[in-house]
């Protein structure tokens, strides 16, 4: 088994610029909440075994969670279900570093840290 691609947070397309990209972000609800990326898909990482068919298996998959185990994890299991997810090692904390863009779901500046 390969392990998935790697990229960081800084060099991710903008999800809501590009239509093929999807930015799935794997973190639990209550860390969603706090601020997430605008444009991105959320199935908490429990949840992937039972929802992984909601994701566009024709899109540009970066995973993403808060530093980047849970995605490392997540995408390993879509790589072995079909998909190419590429894994954003330093995830939401290094979104937030890099001056990326973090919303609620109200639309309101979000904060990961």
């Amino acid at each position: 088994m390969t392990e998935p691609s790697a990229i960081t947070a800084a060099e991710v397309p903008d999800p809501t610029a590009v239509e093929s990209t999807v930015l799935l972000d794997v973190r639990e609800d209550d860390e969603w909440a706090l601020g997430h990326a605008p444009g991105a898909q959320h199935i908490p990482m429990t949840d992937i075994p039972t929802r992984f068919e909601e994701i566009d298996p024709d899109a540009d998959l970066y995973v993403v969670c808060r530093q980047g185990g849970r995605s490392a994890r997540v995408a390993a299991y879509l790589e072995q279900v079909g998909y190419e997810p590429m894994v954003v090692v330093d995830g939401m904390v290094g979104w937030q570093v890099a001056g990326r863009p973090v919303v609620t779901d109200s639309g309101d500046a979000g904060s990961i840290f």
